[in-house]
């Protein structure tokens, strides 16, 4: 049987599981759960790996799930198919939990379904048995880089020490054993297009800032007290003085929220809280533009003789597409809904937004490409799957061609984009620069 012949049977075995790979997509859309949270989505995907007879381990970063099935062709390269398991937090969707507020605004439900539904179609006995190597289904935890505070008390117990999924696994040596990755994302933005693939992503840090100040009747005694408020405010303004000095090329986005702002109207408000993120292209980009917001927060305890505890936090890299794993992707995209129907992005163009699926592209040949089936604004209450066809079914048919066109003959494909992959970084030196990026700052306002 040649390539061409065993891609069409893994394509009629997720033909004809489509109805079930797409219930599953929305089994995990009505169960939303944030990072390291992912407890009924992991049981899930535990429940369908037994069902599919997929070796596995679990409980990796937490939540994390890995299998791993083996060629029936001899030995060769292991290739993961990824999906995240984690929602966002987004009250207003309409499919949030009533209790956390956890929504999948972002089409990671989708994701759980495509690598199952790829996996379905790679364990077709007939392609089985003639792949070499490994394929390695790896449902990943906490993409999404939220509840900053809460995941920093998890470090602080020892439960994780990076505090985003594929970060954590590197960390762990749950990649070493992986020579190539890929995912797929859904979209709303394609236009016409239905796969999309190319580009790049910013890198970023994240901050844990907490103002300090003194609390006071707000009515009769504000003389008496130091407004942590106004600190926080006034630096948040100082940030927003930044943007004259942004470059266009930088793609720079400096963004966040105040998760405490006091506790009663009627008192001074003595602890404010931020969660904070600084994005850019580049990680010396990063570098800067931390710096610089740091100074705003110095300065705005500085103006009203606050303290402040800037807590940085190692974030995500810049995604960095294998060019010929990307071709591979390409070519299969337009078998399947022609050259009108795909897009390939210029290597620079940046959407804005930030993956750790860019830390692991720095490691090994990555490819994160996209497919169409969303609409509305990406993590917002609008951001709707409206085409489970082509958010769920396609990117399965199409994964699982990659990983065929990879693994078949010899898995002579993945064997030449490892030999000719140069990797940006070594596991070794990648911890090393995140724990180096990681930084507490303490400064006194009325010293």
């Amino acid at each position: 049987m040649n390539i061409e012949e065993l891609k069409k049977r893994a394509c009629e075995t997720i033909e004809k599981r489509k109805k079930e790979i797409i219930d599953l997509a929305k089994l995990v859309l009505d169960n939303p759960e944030s990072g390291f949270r992912e407890v009924k989505t992991s049981r899930l995907v535990a429940e369908k790996f037994q069902e599919l007879g997929v070796e596995h381990r679990s409980g990796l970063a937490l939540t994390g799930l890995k299998g791993r099935i083996k060629g029936g062709a001899g030995p060769g390269p292991a290739v993961a198919v990824i999906g995240e398991l984690d929602s966002l937090v987004v009250t207003e969707h309409p499919h949030a939990d009533p209790e956390t507020g956890a929504a999948h605004a972002c089409g990671h439900h989708c994701q759980i379904g495509m690598m199952l539904g790829a996996t379905m179609g790679l364990l077709t006995p007939e392609v089985t048995a003639q792949l070499s190597g490994e394929i390695v289904p790896f449902a990943v935890p906490a993409e999404e880089f939220i509840e900053v505070e809460q995941r920093l008390e998890m470090r602080s117990q020892g439960m994780v020490e990076f505090l985003g999924g594929k970060q954590e696994l590197i960390r762990l040596g749950e990649f070493d054993d992986v020579d190539i990755a890929m995912m797929c994302h859904t979209a709303s933005d394609m236009g016409e297009r239905r796969f999309a693939m190319g580009g790049t992503s910013n890198g970023h840090v994240v901050k844990f800032v907490k103002y300090t100040g003194r609390g006071a009747h707000a009515g009769s005694l504000p003389h008496m007290g130091i407004n942590a408020l106004n600190a926080a405010s006034f630096a948040i303004q100082a940030i927003n003085s930044l943007r004259e000095t942004h470059r266009a090329d930088d793609t720079v986005r400096i963004h966040g929220i105040m998760t405490r702002g006091g506790e009663a109207v009627s008192a001074v408000p003595s602890d404010v809280r931020l969660e904070w993120r600084v994005r850019s292209s580049t990680p010396l980009m990063v570098v800067e533009n931390s710096a610089a917001v740091d100074r705003c927060f110095r300065a705005g305890a500085l103006a009203v003789g606050a303290s402040v505890n800037i807590t940085t936090i190692p974030g995500y890299l810049p995604m960095r597409h294998d060019s010929k794993l990307q071709d591979i992707f390409r070519r299969t995209a337009v078998e399947m809904v022609g050259e009108n129907g795909t897009l390939v992005m210029p290597p620079r163009r940046n959407r804005g937004g930030s993956t750790d699926m860019g830390d692991l592209s720095h490691l090994i040949p990555s490819c994160h490409p996209y497919t169409a089936g969303a609409v509305g604004p990406g993590h917002s209450k609008e951001y709707i799957i409206t085409d489970y066809e082509s958010a769920v079914v396609l990117p399965a048919k199409i994964m699982a061609m990659v990983v065929i066109d990879l693994l078949a003959d010899g898995a002579k494909r993945a064997k030449e984009i490892k030999a000719n992959h140069r990797p940006l970084m070594t596991k070794q030196a990648y911890v090393k620069f995140q724990r180096e990026r990681a930084e507490i700052t303490e400064f006194d306002g009325a010293a």
